[in-house]
């Protein structure tokens, strides 16, 4: 069992994509015993037309696809998985004799799914009054966008966070990521955190729901303030307002890049020494004069490895860091040092940790994603006292399943 400041709390997790099974796996990480409510077909068929955006786990479907869903497996460690078809009247029976054994239910279905299925918040209240009920709607139960469809960069852009983003005056870019979703995710773990404190002082549940239209429009920042005040916004690239030199300059080596900022005038100086430049020129001047600046520190981190420049840059009080791709993030000093990546998947992949450090908090205990109804009966039998034949008939009537059905 994961240990964690989470450890007794049970939390049944009917999340998909991206925001919700991030915010289940951060309450795991911290010791929660999440249990995946997971759809026959939620995982995918049992014959993929291609290979899924990721990848498969060990660059091999080896017979069970739906197991070896790269981006799957990387959102679902230290979980248990039960898998029952809450479209039939047995399933969801099952599923309310579950909840009412459980603390927290998190769901990420599009506005008003689990009242369609009758299950929702009134029916699980009923079931368990200590219920917390954590709801990630796309744009939330009320206001005109309430039924639209959400998806990652479409509500990104929504969320005003595309305002600065671009080179040039007209050109609009997104960050191609679907940023809303892990912002999403790690409110979700704050907010049923807060709910569960909340709770110890009421002893009763409620209803919590975030959106992910939301927490993009809680993470825009100064531009909006700005525009409030009349000040002129336009495209910024990798430049900054108040800051300048200010991004990312070509290395030594094929696609190699160093991210470098002058927070002051010193900053400026003790770059300047390095790369040549004239140290006395003043914020004002340095920002007139970008384009020749920014050529004359090119010419001198081009001659060097990013990680040799950021190392002379660091040395002498400029703040800089290479840019890394995948591969370099899994070989990065820092993270290695600080086992960021410690734990890894049965088929050998490292996977991100969790970026909380506290006295108890390490991955020697964590699980590997399990596979798709893994823990049926142990679940059933832990939390409900079910006997191996009546989950054994729950499985022959079609309610629980192992495998998405032929």
């Amino acid at each position: 069992m994961v240990v964690g400041p989470l450890s007794g709390v049970r939390v049944l997790d009917l999340t998909h994509v991206w925001a919700g099974p991030l915010g289940a796996r951060f309450l795991a990480d911290l010791g929660a015993e999440v249990v995946c409510i997971e759809a026959p077909f939620g995982r995918g068929p049992r014959e993929f037309p291609e290979e899924p955006m990721g990848g498969w786990m060990g660059r091999d479907p080896a017979g069970e696809p739906w197991n070896r869903n790269a981006l799957f497996v990387k959102l679902h460690r230290n979980r248990r998985s039960v898998c029952v078809d809450l479209k039939q009247p047995q399933g969801r029976a099952l599923l309310l004799r579950l909840v009412a054994e459980a603390d927290v239910l998190m769901e990420n279905f599009s506005a008003g799914t689990l009242d369609d299925l009758g299950l929702g918040y009134d029916v699980l209240r009923d079931a368990n009054p200590a219920l917390i009920y954590l709801a990630l709607p796309g744009f939330g139960d009320t206001g005109p966008y309430s039924r639209w469809l959400a998806f990652g960069p479409t509500v990104e852009a929504m969320s005003g966070l595309t305002q600065l983003m671009g080179y040039e005056d007209g050109e609009v870019r997104n960050s191609s990521t679907a940023l809303n979703d892990p912002m999403t995710g790690t409110h979700a773990a704050a907010a049923v955190a807060e709910a569960l404190r909340r709770r110890q002082r009421s002893g009763h549940g409620e209803r919590v729901e975030l959106t992910l239209h939301g927490s993009g429009v809680a993470f825009s920042g100064p531009w909006l303030a700005a525009h409030q005040l009349g000040e002129p916004l336009t495209p910024r690239g990798n430049g900054h307002p108040e800051l300048s030199p200010h991004g990312i300059f070509p290395c030594a080596g094929d696609d190699a890049w160093i991210a470098i900022a002058c927070e002051d005038d010193t900053a400026w100086q003790r770059l300047a020494m390095l790369v040549g430049a004239d140290a006395r020129l003043n914020l004002a001047q340095r920002q007139a004069a970008t384009r020749d600046l920014e050529q004359q520190i090119s010419a001198w981190t081009l001659q060097r490895d990013k990680h040799a420049a950021c190392a002379a840059l660091q040395a002498a009080g400029v703040a800089a860091g290479p840019v890394n791709a995948a591969a370099d993030m899994l070989a990065d000093a820092q993270a290695v040092a600080r086992g960021y990546f410690d734990f890894a998947e049965p088929t050998g992949e490292r996977m991100p940790g969790n970026p909380i450090t506290m006295s108890g908090l390490d991955c020697a205990h964590w699980r590997p994603c399990p596979k798709l109804g893994q823990d049926n009966a142990a679940v059933l039998l832990d939390w409900l006292g079910m006997s191996s034949e009546d989950v054994g008939n729950l499985a022959g009537n079609g309610i629980l399943h192992d495998a998405p059905p032929a």
